[in-house]
């Protein structure tokens, strides 16, 4: 997505570690108008498969979600990282070690919101070495629903998340591969 590369030159930002800041318009100041857009890629890229729910991870991958879900007019369903009291029933849960926090999370989606039957995509901000989206896949799979694909709007691919995550047979979209990034020049270079 010709777009989404020209916002990651003009307004992202790399930082040592292979840290790409895109805050400025993806995932803390969201730009509205370009995010239609994304909405709109991703509903051309999987349209044919039949989806009927989007599933995300809080938060950064909320408003994204919400996007493509208007795209496909179904439900999105994020899975919340902590259990809270109005979580009221049986869930499905998976552990997710994070990238970028160092930690390790304990996802969960209530039952009543992923059945057999339902078509499921996941989308989410960032790819890096796929551990948010096997999380989710697992989720997908704890339900007996089927996953038709992830669709990540960046996606690392010097990190391999995404290439391990399409050698198990499960198709992934990303808007724009980063193959490398220089934190001392900001040159970013992207997988064609």
């Amino acid at each position: 997505m010709d777009l989404l590369k020209e916002k990651i030159v003009k307004e992202g930002q790399v930082y040592p570690g292979n840290i790409l800041k895109v805050d400025c318009f993806l995932n803390h100041q969201i730009d509205c108008t370009f995010l239609r857009e994304v909405g709109k890629e991703f509903h051309r890229l999987f349209k044919d498969e039949g989806v009927n729910k989007i599933l995300t991870i809080e938060a950064s991958g909320i408003a994204i979600g919400t996007v493509v879900a208007q795209e496909f007019e179904c439900p999105l369903v994020f899975a919340k990282k902590n259990k809270t009291k109005n979580i009221a029933g049986d869930v499905y849960s998976s552990s997710v070690e994070s990238f970028t926090h160092s930690t390790t999370y304990n996802i969960i989606v209530s039952e009543k919101f992923l059945n057999p039957g339902d078509k499921v995509l996941i989308v989410d901000d960032f790819l890096a070495i796929g551990n948010a989206l096997k999380g989710l896949i697992d989720l997908v799979k704890q339900s007996g629903a089927e996953l038709v694909g992830c669709g990540t709007v960046i996606e690392k691919g010097y990190q391999h998340g995404g290439d391990a995550l399409r050698e198990a047979g499960i198709r992934v979209e990303s808007l724009a591969i980063i193959e490398s990034m220089n934190d001392e020049t900001g040159e970013i270079v992207f997988r064609d």
